[in-house]
């Protein structure tokens, strides 16, 4: 990764109300946008339709997608104009990941690459002693 690049994340909530094609449809311009301007997309993560804490231009559920990627500080204008142009993008967040960030997100991969042992091979934790036990003739003391 060289200086003029960095590490970004950018969150954003669609209109809930279009179905599963329109949505694909307004995560595939915001991928498009990432694109053309020099980016390169590492994840994108559809977390899916969700209620809204807050309604927002009346409406109370929204679709949640998380796309990162690595391009220059120049990718951001191109990109936040796109998410005020379409109208069917409620809300959108951008942000630099961190080095500590993208430090963690490496060290959690490794760790789950490490554990990816199956179920038959794991331990069985030993059975733990119960922390009340009942008197033998049933009689609560």
């Amino acid at each position: 990764m060289s200086n003029a690049t960095r590490q970004y994340e950018t969150t954003f909530i669609v209109n809930a109300s279009l179905d599963d094609v329109q949505v694909d449809g307004v995560i595939s311009r915001v991928q498009e946008t990432i694109t053309k301007n020099g980016g390169t997309i590492s994840s994108l993560n559809k977390w899916g339709r969700k209620r809204l804490s807050y309604s927002i231009n009346k409406r109370t559920n929204g679709f949640y997608v998380n796309i990162e990627f690595e391009a220059a500080g120049t990718l951001l204008a191109p990109l936040e104009r796109s998410f005020q142009l379409d109208e069917m993008i409620l809300r959108h967040l951008t942000v630099v990941l961190d080095k500590k960030a993208i430090a963690a997100r490496v060290a959690a991969q490794t760790a789950s690459a490490l554990s990816t042992v199956s179920t038959e091979e794991k331990p069985i934790a030993p059975a733990r002693e119960p922390l009340f036990t009942e008197p033998a003739d049933g009689k609560n003391s």
